[in-house]
Order: structure tokens, then C-alpha cells, then sequence
């Protein structure tokens, strides 16, 4: 069953199964390895690591895709490191291993670009909008953005682009522009904050209000006063496995996995 497959099993290419004449060399071989590691470590030298780095807001539909990809891809262990999309990219330009990175806009991945580290140009993948996020029921009565000036709202800190949206977004209210109680690093320390009750409400993706569930009330932010973030994808240069890096960045295009994207509500690239 291929990835594509798996994921329309999941959320909703093939790849060929080699035939079992081809497999027994293979098993041969995996035997006489085995034989003459007796005793020693588990696992074989097939064993591969796919390090990929991704913008918090990616967390739910990323690690859906690291099962189906790990199905598809026996002896690849995907790791994946979420948060800031800024200070992730600022990881790899001091030289943090990855094999492929995930911005939320494209200020973060110049970031790398600027550093020499990208193998190949970014692909825009997703787009995502913000929302307003208040806990069950809504106990601030937060109906608007104007609301926010009177109550205690978080955000991002805007050196992370759902910061830099955040506050795009409140400087485009006609009246004063409200202030947070705190600036959080990431959506997902945004959404905590709200989903523990420590807050009356945060600033978030559309995508994150949408996977806490009932965890969350939702306040719409008007069109004409949202932002659209641009996601993007890149393999970084010197990624041990380039082969690999390549089929991850594949299956986030795929067919299945745009369908996946949308399903969790991010917009087209």
C-alpha cells in the first residue's frame, strides 16, 4: 500500500512491491549481517534518520505524515522538531543538523537561503489565516478584535511570523491598538495558554483553533483585517540521506497530501 494510499485511509503514486525473487539475495544478505552481528547492537546499517525541521503550526498534519511516511519508507526514522519557524531556520544557519525545513513565510527560510544551506529553491506548499482563539463558552464575551483592549489576550512574539501577523492585524483596527498580556514563541504556546484558561483569549492560526476541537472557541477575523501566510519547504544542502529528503518534500506536494492540508484547514500555496 502506498503513502497515498494510507493517507486517504487516514485523512480522507504508488510505490511497486519488489517482486519475491528479487528479495530473496536481500534476505541473504540481511541474515549474514545479522549472523555477524550476534550480540552486538539491534537494527541493521539500512537504518536511516529524515530530521526535518517545522513551523509549530505544521505539528498535527506533519506528524500524520510522519506515520504514513514511515510505513511507506521501512527503516527511515522520521524526526521532526517543531517551533518558531525564525528560530528554527537560525538552528540550521549555526549549524544544526536537518535534513529538510518548514517556514511559515518566507522571511524565515531566507534565513537559510542567506546562509548557503538550501539545496534546492523553496516550493510554497500551504497558506494559512488567523483567528481568534477564547476557551469553551467563551467567559470574556470576546466578539471582535476591538474586544482585545479590555481583556487579557496573548500572542506570538513577532519575531515569529504568527507574531508578525498577529500584530499586522492589530495595527489595522481603527481604534487603539490593543496589547498582549504576554508574546509567546510559538502558536503552540499561544493555544496553551488558552486552552488552560490562563487567558481570555490568543491570536492563532485558523488551522490550530480548528485542531484544539472543543478545547477552543473561535472568534473569525474579518478578511479585510487578516493576513495569509505563505508556507514553504526546502531541503537543506549536505542532508545524509538527499534521496529521502527528497520523497518527504514530495509526499507534502502529493495529491494526498494537499487533501490532508486542506482537510485540517490550510489554504492552496
Amino acid at each position: 500500500m502506498s503513502t497515498s494510499q494510507r493517507l486517504r485511509r487516514q485523512s480522507t503514486g504508488s510505490r511497486q512491491r519488489t517482486p519475491y525473487r528479487l528479495l530473496l539475495p536481500i534476505v541473504g544478505v540481511a541474515m549474514g549481517l545479522a549472523a555477524a552481528s550476534c550480540g552486538g547492537d539491534e537494527g541493521t546499517a539500512d537504518n536511516r534518520r529524515l530530521t526535518v525541521f517545522a513551523a509549530a503550526s505544521l505539528t498535527e498534519t506533519f506528524t500524520e505524515l510522519e506515520s504514513a511516511f514511515e510505513a511507506d519508507h521501512p527503516g527511515v526514522d522520521v524526526v521532526i522538531s517543531f517551533g518558531s519557524s525564525s528560530t528554527l531556520t537560525q538552528q540550521i544557519a549555526a549549524g544544526a543538523p536537518a535534513d529538510v525545513v518548514a517556514t511559515a513565510d518566507d522571511t524565515s527560510m531566507q534565513v537559510v537561503a542567506d546562509a548557503q544551506l538550501l539545496a534546492a529553491d523553496p516550493v510554497p506548499f500551504a497558506s494559512n489565516t488567523m483567528a481568534v482563539a477564547t476557551p469553551p463558552g467563551n467567559p470574556a464575551d470576546v466578539d471582535s478584535l476591538s474586544d482585545l483592549g479590555s481583556v487579557d489576550f496573548v500572542m506570538c512574539d513577532p519575531s515569529a511570523p504568527c507574531g508578525t501577523a498577529a500584530q499586522r492585524i492589530l495595527s489595522r483596527l481603527a481604534t487603539t491598538e490593543p496589547k498582549p498580556r504576554s508574546l509567546e514563541p510559538d502558536v503552540n504556546s499561544v493555544l496553551a495558554k488558552v486552552t488552560l484558561g490562563e487567558v481570555d483569549a490568543g491570536i492563532v492560526y485558523v488551522t490550530d483553533a480548528r485542531a484544539a476541537g472543543d478545547d477552543v472557541d473561535t472568534v473569525a477575523i474579518p478578511a479585510e483585517l487578516n493576513v495569509v501566510n505563505a508556507y514553504y519547504i526546502a531541503a537543506v544542502k549536505g542532508a545524509p540521506s538527499p534521496d529521502v529528503a527528497a520523497d518527504w518534500i514530495s509526499l507534502v506536494n502529493s495529491q494526498a497530501g494537499q487533501r490532508m492540508f486542506q482537510a485540517a484547514g490550510f489554504g492552496p500555496p
